[in-house]
């Protein structure tokens, strides 16, 4: 695998260089002096004219290779023409595929020629001769005639006889064929190590494939040296360096299909195991040696660092403005130590619970009570509040405070539709979504034009089962995928063997733009490392833990290797997160009862937790009657383990069955990918105003089918009265749902996401109406939005020069106008989030009272103080007054725009401050009255 800039070149010196698509000096390894070409489904090369021709049957082709990627993918092909199964447009070939994916030939060698005649794909493939030996194995492929025979490491394994000719499949033009590149349209690029290929135009004796074919200590050394380099990142796990060890290693069972057997020099510091001390009081170096079955040793050395509880604090990261309850860990993530939290403002922000007890049943609080966040009401604004974590390891305390601010509530809105997320098919993994054209279930369309939302360009490329979570206070949405991709190549069996470990995970707040969680394009591993894949993730708000449960399908091997063949059933996981970007880890066992399921959803209704999941296996399993099919369980406690099913169960301490064989006897197919949701009030789906629908996922069949029933029906369910066998338990007709949805998620959305998802674009102001009222001099606006929803901010009145602005509170301000003003509007000025559009309401006239105003004086007079009272008529009409003061009472009538002074005597040297009090009236019934301050005075 020599090569320079994009050329793989031919070191026989005929210069029939082959020329590299996607493949760098990045994609090349130096494994002891061999240079290695690492294809990880990125690229492929592309082979010359020349290297085996067509003038008669015979050829050679000597591929040296490694991989654990079982797949449908080619090692290299002679011949062109990329296109599907039995089309002209694929074009004749002879190729190997080094793992196979199918289930014929699962973890096998496959090889055979294709010449289309006819009607027949024309394709022969050679029996299954078994895998690759451990390590580096050469595959020698010779064509003789009329026959192919196939040799592993010099040994023939498979040979077939065919009446293809090799004329038919020589191209014509330049390109000969390709290195890890298939020609089947969908198949996936190679994933292995190559270091050696070999091409002649003669067919080799067994005797010469032997001879010429690396060496087995050739190969056991570049297969060594590329151990040595795959080896520290994985051993190493989250530790930064071998210089810096603080968090338990991985150690291997097996690594390129090698098996390794591990030993520590110091397993007081770091075990056998890989679990690192951390009581040590100082940085100690230990060696740690693995070692191959052929007794080569490969040594690393490691510094494992003395603990110091402040790394696990720097180890802390929370977000400095949140919307969800904190994840305030309570245990250092690097060396262990005991984290307790204290709250400047514990009404905002809870602090940890000093002696927290877990609970007899379910998932103990790993936040012990902390971290929960009653957010300021819509309109109030954020606040901030300082965390301080106290670590303690040891004899050493340390402390680190967090500011964060606390988001005040989002605005809300009455559900007005739905909204939904799913996959086409297995050849169509991408994310696609669809809304309702109202608040009627089965009225979706799909939204963004039909095509797909989001498309995976990273981990396996493959995007299915989405779900989508409303966040516990209602103002975003999560999305969570299996990371998964069968149209790459993957087979059903490596897909659940050597799956991802990761669920992509996605936020947004109008169903339109999404960003990830985390802040990369990349998922998140949620998964432990001996799990085989990690499927269908969903999640649910669990009140007690006030965290989200995040849970999903998964095999369990024995350790990371993957080496058992037992107990490999599907079950389910479950892990806890705040934040969605943390969570906790490893996955408890939630489902286990030694058979397959899959597939939870889950809601709740009332103080029980229900729980639709899928029977995995082909048949009955215990008292679940039907494999392929639906059941209900239901619980008080949503993160209690689960295992068995039963009738009987104690739901306040596992899950009790409720319903089995849900759908199938109603659809006529197997169903997977349950979803249970709760109708809007305004549905007209929703007579009894307790509607849900449920749908399940005829995978077979075209998608997904409903059926609608009551939170009353669900909840009373049991082994002697069934939902599924009532007359009310009917499957819709086909119709209303999204085109051939496979396994998503439907959630309810305001009129606001509904109009942006319509629309594809950002959630946009929706209109308000501002009214006022007069009552006297009292004005009072109310302020509504179209979509029903909150409004805050502030209005401001205004008339004949006049404004003052007043927040709204609970939708309505309200004002004094003073005297002189007789028309006013009122104005509703927004809010800094502009979810609702500013308004003006038509003018309001005051004519409810008259226009009358004071003013109080002193003077002396012989010694004593005398109070002087103007009143003034400001109205258009003429006005009966009476003047009220501590000192008697005068009663004047004042002409329209007239004034009037009283004096009235106390008979004191001096009087104190006070008020005294005008009252009109006026023929039209028009009527005043207010009270007006009265100055001190003294006098001699």
């Amino acid at each position: 695998m020599t090569h320079a800039g994009n050329q793989l070149l031919d070191i026989s010196g005929n210069g029939r260089n082959a020329t590299l698509t996607g493949l760098t000096d990045a994609s090349f390894a130096d494994a002891g002096g061999d240079a290695v070409l690492r294809f990880k489904g990125d690229g492929y090369a592309s082979l010359p004219k020349g290297l085996v021709t067509g003038t008669d049957n015979a050829f050679t082709v000597e591929y040296t290779v490694a991989t654990t990627t079982a797949a449908n993918q080619f090692g290299w092909v002679i011949g062109d023409g990329v296109g599907a199964w039995n089309t002209t447009a694929l074009g004749n070939h002879v190729f190997v595929n080094p793992r196979s994916g199918e289930s014929a030939y699962s973890n096998a060698v496959l090889s055979g020629i294709r010449v289309k005649t006819g009607t027949a794909n024309g394709e022969v493939r050679l029996p299954n001769g078994g895998g690759l030996n451990a390590g580096f194995t050469t595959l020698t492929l010779v064509g003789n005639g009329n026959a192919l025979t196939l040799y592993r490491d010099g040994v023939q394994v498979s040979t077939v006889t065919h009446t293809s000719a090799m004329s038919s499949i020589i191209p014509t033009g330049s390109t000969l064929g390709y290195l890890g590149r298939s020609l089947y349209t969908g198949d996936a690029l190679l994933k292995a190590d190559v270091t050696d290929v070999k091409f002649w135009d003669v067919a080799l004796s067994q005797a010469d494939v032997a001879a010429s074919m690396p060496t087995a200590a050739a190969k056991t050394a570049s297969n060594e040296a590329l151990l040595r380099a795959d080896l520290l990142p994985t051993v190493l796990g989250a530790n930064p360096s071998a210089a810096q060890v603080s968090r338990n290693l991985t150690f291997p069972a097996s690594s390129n299909g090698v098996a390794l057997t591990w030993a520590s020099q110091d397993t007081s510091v770091i075990s056998n195991t890989g679990v690192v001390s951390r009581t040590i009081a100082a940085d100690t170096p230990v060696t740690v040696t693995a070692t191959t079955p052929t007794g080569t040793v490969i040594t690393f050395t490691f510094t494992v660092l003395a603990p110091n509880p402040s790394a696990d604090l720097d180890a802390i990261s929370l977000a400095t403005r949140t919307t969800e309850n904190l994840p305030l860990v309570t245990t250092g993530s690097i060396n262990g130590a005991a984290i307790t939290w204290t709250s400047s403002d514990p009404a905002l922000v809870t602090p940890t619970t000093a002696g927290y007890t877990a609970p007899a049943v379910g998932a103990a609080d790993p936040f012990a009570g902390g971290g929960i966040v009653e957010r300021p009401a819509y309109g109030a604004g954020d606040r901030e509040v300082t965390l301080t974590a106290h670590a303690v390891l040891g004899s050493t305390t340390v402390e680190k405070s967090f500011t964060v601010t606390v988001a005040e509530h989002a605005r809300s809105a009455p559900d007005a539709g739905y909204a939904a997320a799913y996959f086409k098919s297995d050849g169509d993994e991408k994310i696609y979504q669809a809304a309702t054209s109202g608040n009627d279930f089965f009225t979706f369309s799909p939204v963004n034009g039909g095509a797909a939302v989001i498309t995976s360009t990273t981990d396996t490329k493959g995007l299915r089962d989405p779900y989508i979570l409303r966040s516990h206070d209602g103002d975003k949405y999560y999305m969570l995928a299996t990371d998964l991709c069968i149209s790459c190549g993957t087979g059903w069996g490596p897909a659940q063997s050597a799956g991802s470990l990761k669920i992509e995970v996605w936020e947004s707040v109008d169903l339109v733009h999404w960003t990830r969680t985390n802040g990369a394009d990349t998922g998140i591993t949620v998964n432990q490392p001996a799990a085989g894949m990690t499927w269908a993730p969903e999640a649910y708000w669990d009140d007690e833990l006030q965290s989200y449960v995040v849970f999903f399908a998964s095999r369990l091997y024995s350790d990371a290797s993957h080496s058992n063949s037992d107990k490999l059933y599907a079950r389910m996981f479950s892990v806890l997160t705040r934040d969605f970007q943390t969570f906790t880890s490893p996955p408890a066992t939630w489902q286990d009862t030694g058979y397959a399921r899959i597939d939870s959803t889950v809601t709740k209704i009332g103080e029980y937790y229900y729980r639709f999941t899928k029977n995995e296996e082909s048949g009955a399993a215990g008292t679940l009657e039907a494999g392929k099919d639906i059941f209900l369980e239901r619980s008080k406690v949503l993160t209690a383990p689960t295992t068995s099913s039963s009738w009987t169960a104690d739901p306040a301490a596992t899950w009790q069955l409720t319903d089995t064989r849900m759908t199938s006897l109603e659809t006529g197919q197997s169903g997977e990918g349950p979803e249970i949701v709760k109708l809007n009030a305004g549905d007209p789906n929703n007579a009894s105003g307790d509607g849900y629908v449920f749908l399940v996922d005829n995978y077979s069949a075209g998608g997904y089918r409903a059926f609608v029933t009551t939170g009353a029906e669900i909840a009373s369910s049991t082994q002697a009265d069934r939902l599924s066998q009532r007359s009310s338990w009917n499957v819709r007709p086909v119709g209303g749902l999204p085109t051939s949805p496979r396994h998503g998620a439907f959630v309810s959305v305001p009129q606001t996401v509904l109009t942006a998802m319509h629309d594809w674009t950002a959630i946009t102001a929706v209109a308000s109406t501002t009214a006022l009222e007069a009552d006297g001099r009292d004005v009072t606006a109310e302020v509504t939005a179209a979509d029903g929803g909150d409004v805050a901010g502030t209005v401001t009145f205004a008339g004949d020069g006049w404004t003052t602005t007043v927040p709204l509170d609970g939708g309505s301000a309200s004002a004094t106008v003073p005297a002189g003003i007789g028309s006013v509007t009122a104005t509703y000025d927004g809010y800094r989030d502009g979810l609702v559009a500013t308004s003006t309401s038509s003018a309001v006239e005051l004519h409810g009272g008259l226009e009358l105003e004071a003013s109080a004086s002193t003077r002396c007079i012989a010694g004593k103080a005398q109070l002087l009272v103007v009143a003034h008529n400001a109205d258009d009409q003429r006005a009966d007054v009476t003047i009220q003061t501590a000192y008697g009472s005068k009663v004047v009538s004042l002409a329209a725009g007239a004034s009037v002074t009283s004096a009235f005597t106390t008979r004191a040297a001096s009087i104190a401050a006070g008020t005294f009090t005008l009252t009109g009236s006026a023929a039209d019934g028009a009527a005043f009255e207010g009270t007006f301050p009265a100055p001190a005075a003294v006098c001699g």
